[in-house]
């Protein structure tokens, strides 16, 4: 049994690479062996299909991300320095795997059955994290009571997703992530500050 994880495990890093660097659309099964160090028909007996890998890939690092995140945000500290560690982590951890987060910000969105057929429970979880942020604040009374937890979270996700992807697409990678993330966290908190 322990065998099979680890050539799941092998495999979905394997499909990692390969997509980030040839593109979901291009790279091929066999690609995806080859550096997984797997045969061909190995991929089979765990995925069903190439978008099949795609989705489990992104279920796979989802719950580790998730898992993350939750221990970080599981402290006691106030809510404003949660969502600030929340951004500054979300921007190492797109420094860290430049790859997954390729496949995350790029391949993923291209994929018309993930975006349309797939139950993306694990990127609920995700979003709920920020909102558990915010509804602690305006519960303690450094958040503003009056905007919606809803639209907040979206407005956070969405200016750091575009952050991420703006530099993930961009040919100059000198621009310093941890810097993205102090400016990015100042603004976004001091516009929900009570």
């Amino acid at each position: 049994m322990m065998v099979k994880n680890n050539k799941k495990e092998l495999i979905i890093n394997g499909a990692i690479k390969v997509f980030a660097q040839k593109g979901f659309y291009t790279a091929t099964v066999a690609d995806v062996a080859k550096e997984a160090g797997v045969a061909d028909g190995t991929i089979y007996l765990y995925f069903k299909n190439k978008d099949d890998l795609l989705i489990s890939l992104f279920e796979t690092k989802m719950e580790e991300i998730l898992q993350r995140f939750s221990s970080l945000l599981a402290s006691k500290h106030p809510a404003d320095e949660k969502l600030r560690r929340f951004i500054h982590l979300y921007f190492k951890l797109i420094e860290e795997d430049r790859n997954l987060a390729e496949v995350f910000q790029v391949e993923l969105r291209q994929s018309s059955k993930f975006l349309k057929d797939y139950h993306n429970q694990n990127f609920i979880d995700f979003l709920n994290l920020i909102g558990d942020i915010i509804h602690q604040g305006q519960d303690d009374g450094t958040f503003k009571t009056d905007i919606s937890i809803h639209t907040m979270k979206l407005i956070i996700f969405g200016s750091l997703d575009e952050l991420a992807r703006q530099w993930i697409l961009s040919d100059d990678h000198h621009e310093n992530l941890k810097k993205t993330a102090g400016e990015t966290s100042i603004i976004l908190i001091r516009s929900i500050l009570a």
